[in-house]
């Protein structure tokens, strides 16, 4: 073929990629980008929603306010120990990234993203109002450590537990296919169903948990309505929603390890729990990095179990970002503020993400 011909070709191939991809792009921008853009836009403005619905130009440009009106408040001080837990524990952050580095079990970049994760774990909460100050927003903190709390619990749970379930249901059995089969069916259960049937579940009076407890002696749990047990309840219930999908990449991830390297480890006496530690999860990481990541995204974004089984107590012990975002946008009218908590909100789930992501290619590196 003539070598004209061939750039000519090559120039219709990269056409036909660009129209190919124009319907994804137009959709994502219209979708996505555009919505994204414009919620940091109306940020940045005193944006009274139901003013300006009925009056375009009932808003006034306010800049960083709306920021300063969640994150900060008046005679906001910071101290060494303002919250000894969690400063301790950045503190100790800190220097297991700095011995971990130098014994040469973490790299560069890990020991450098985990110094930089401590930091902020000492730093931030070290600020608290001194002598007659006061937050701006007092729920906004408190609802972004409920958050935080979440996801810490939730997004461990899921990952461990989908798999474990992935790892004992790796085969082709048809009773594994079953079990597999019942184990995703939560999955496709909307949040509404899931949240009723939790409820049950943890009813004091009729609830399985409680006839348990009664059986064994004890006394049923009030759960949803104890300060001590509501979240643990709503991370149950979501740890059960959303085994399906993880549970799916796991089995997609096993069945890409080779078989020659559990039948090479078994001639090292590698077998049962020492082939799992050894041989299944090295070559889980991928997977693991892939899985996390997704759930650390969409447990952020935790709404309807919050809102439909403890609707965000008891004393706002459950209440969580996009739920507080809901209500002062859409109760309180204020969208102004509630797009500053959301710009807030994006930037989060776009650290971990991107921590995440950094750790894993430098542990496959």
């Amino acid at each position: 073929m003539p070598q004209h011909q061939g750039k000519r070709l090559a120039l219709s191939q990269r056409q036909a990629a660009l129209i190919l991809l124009l319907p994804f792009m137009v959709v994502y921008g219209l979708f996505l980008v555009y919505p994204f853009f414009n919620g940091v836009w109306i940020s940045l403005h005193d944006w009274n929603l139901m003013a300006v619905a009925f009056n375009p130009d009932a808003k006034a440009f306010v800049g960083l306010q709306n920021y300063e009106r969640v994150m900060w408040g008046r005679n906001i001080t910071w101290g060494a120990f303002a919250s000894p837990a969690l400063q301790v524990i950045g503190l100790l952050g800190m220097l297991a990234s700095f011995l971990l580095y130098r014994s040469g079990r973490a790299g560069r970049v890990t020991a450098i993203a985990m110094g930089l994760a401590a930091l902020l774990l000492f730093v931030l909460p070290g600020f608290h109002p001194g002598e007659g100050g006061r937050w701006y927003d007092r729920r906004f903190w408190p609802t972004v450590g409920n958050t935080i709390l979440f996801v810490g619990l939730a997004v461990p749970g899921v990952t461990i537990t989908a798999m474990l379930l992935a790892a004992a249901l790796n085969g082709e059995t048809r009773a594994k296919a079953v079990l597999r089969t019942l184990f995703f069916l939560s999955q496709v259960l909307s949040v509404t169903v899931v949240t009723l049937i939790w409820q049950i579940m943890f009813s004091p009076r009729q609830g399985l948990l409680a006839n348990v407890t009664e059986l064994l002696g004890g006394s049923p749990i009030v759960w949803l309505t104890a300060e001590g047990f509501a979240m643990a309840a709503i991370v149950i219930a979501t740890i059960w929603w959303s085994l399906g999908i993880a549970m799916i990449l796991f089995l997609a991830g096993l069945q890409d390890i080779s078989q020659d390297l559990y039948e090479a480890g078994a001639l090292d006496n590698a077998t049962g729990a020492k082939a799992f530690w050894y041989i299944t999860l090295p070559n889980l990481k991928r997977t693991i990095t892939v899985v996390v990541v997704l759930q650390i995204i969409l447990h952020f974004q935790v709404f309807g179990q919050s809102h439909l089984m403890t609707n965000g107590g008891p004393n706002d012990t459950t209440q969580v970002l996009v739920r507080y975002i809901y209500q002062t946008a859409f109760r309180d009218s204020e969208l102004g503020r509630a797009s500053a908590m959301a710009v807030f909100l994006f930037v989060i789930m776009g650290a971990f993400s991107i921590l995440q992501f950094v750790l894993g290619r430098e542990k496959d590196e």
